[in-house]
């Protein structure tokens, strides 16, 4: 470990090799904060990775494991005007790789997603969207192919017909059928991509049919198929959690245990966590993402997004409070990513200086835990969050 020492007006040398292994440029800015005596230094840096963006809140379904059911925001659409001024905003981030268009609405309503998805592509960043499938006809799939949309993510919660519509209210077969209508659009046009991927949220009723849903998988040609616990917002779905504090056995399918990021014949099955545990790690922070809402709030993950309420890992029912920290549509959207509380914020999340109240003493009795706030740390407090726990998974 290297000294690092200041000149004669207090300011400090850091060593070319620290910052080269840290590919931090020479006069860069940083936020300075300290922690129990110790001095910490947040490089201000506009590397941001990954964009989340949710054109809009609306959906052409009512699924029974949706956030949808208990929210308290408004159903509406991105402007367009924002969205260009958010695609402005981002060249001021020399390092995204990504648009991710999804959120808790159904993008393909929005009458212009097509147009926001050939405004991404003109800046060469890769796009995925994710889809409940039901709305992509002909067109759209032509569309999205010859845009070069590169990955598309499809809820499909049943591999039988009958499990699926008592999920979502809606026809198997009209989604099957538009991915197959797709594989045949990107064979005909001569296109890899997009490559389709399925994701899954595991309940009581449907878990049985993981085993079937990776050969529908793979007779619909998609190479991922992403498991997720299902984020109880009702009563209906607490019934329905298969998680909990104790270990608990991994998927099964067809008779063998399937564990975390299994290979598989035809592609990645990508399980999550069945029990709370030690490690705590966010995808969304570690993967230097931003999710952008709607109305161009600008919040650090999907479960700090929107305002609605859920049952705990206990059974607790908890009231989380959307945290936005500035919007796309009123500051850069690497002045955002760069200011002094959404810093710390990530310093706090990376290093996780939260408690884990599942584990406390208190649990019973404490009334934090009935809102997204700690006893000690940053608030709003990832203490019992399940993403970071991998029990509850996103694209």
């Amino acid at each position: 470990m290297p000294i690092v020492r200041s000149d004669e007006e207090g300011r400090l040398i850091l060593p070319g090799e620290f910052l080269a292994r840290r590919h931090i440029p020479p006069q860069s800015e940083y936020w300075l904060d300290e922690r129990d005596g110790d001095l910490i230094l947040h490089p201000r840096r506009p590397d941001v990775r990954k964009l989340y963006i949710e054109p809009t809140t609306g959906c052409n379904l009512q699924c029974r494991t949706c956030i949808r059911n208990v929210w308290e925001d408004p159903i509406s659409l991105m402007p367009m005007e924002l969205f260009e001024t958010i695609v402005r905003g981002m060249e001021g981030l020399p390092e995204l790789q990504r648009v991710i268009f999804t959120g808790f609405g159904e993008p393909l309503t929005h009458p212009h997603i097509l147009d926001m998805i050939a405004k991404v592509r003109e800046r060469g960043v890769a796009v995925t969207v994710g889809t409940n499938g039901l709305l992509l006809d002909a067109h759209i799939a032509e569309e999205l192919v010859t845009l070069g949309v590169d990955r598309l993510v499809v809820s499909v919660d049943g591999a039988r017909p009958e499990t699926y519509a008592g999920i979502r209210g809606a026809m198997l077969a009209q989604v099957l059928d538009n991915i197959r209508q797709l594989n045949e659009t990107k064979s005909r046009l001569g296109y890899l991509t997009p490559a389709v991927g399925f994701e899954f949220v595991a309940l009581r009723s449907n878990v049985a049919e993981l085993a079937e849903l990776t050969g529908l998988a793979s007779r619909m040609g998609a190479a991922r198929v992403l498991v997720s616990n299902v984020l109880p917002y009702t009563e209906e779905m607490r019934e329905e959690v298969l998680y909990g504090y104790e270990p608990r056995p991994p998927f099964n399918a067809g008779g063998w245990p399937v564990f975390a990021d299994a290979w598989v014949l035809w592609g990645t099955l990508e399980l999550p966590r069945m029990h709370w545990g030690a490690e705590r790690r966010c995808r969304f922070i570690n993967d230097r993402a931003m999710v952008i809402g709607w109305d161009g709030g600008v919040s650090p993950c999907y479960a700090l997004s929107h305002t609605y309420s859920y049952y705990a890992i206990d059974g607790r029912k908890k009231y989380v409070s959307r945290y936005v920290l500035g919007n796309a549509g009123e500051s850069p959207l690497a002045d955002i990513w760069m200011s002094e509380t959404y810093v710390r914020f990530r310093s706090e999340v990376r290093s996780f200086h939260f408690p884990s109240c599942p584990d406390c003493d208190l649990r019973e009795t404490c009334d934090l835990r009935e809102r997204n706030e700690g006893c000690w740390g940053w608030n709003p407090s990832c203490a019992d969050c399940l993403w970071a726990q991998d029990i509850v998974r996103c694209p």
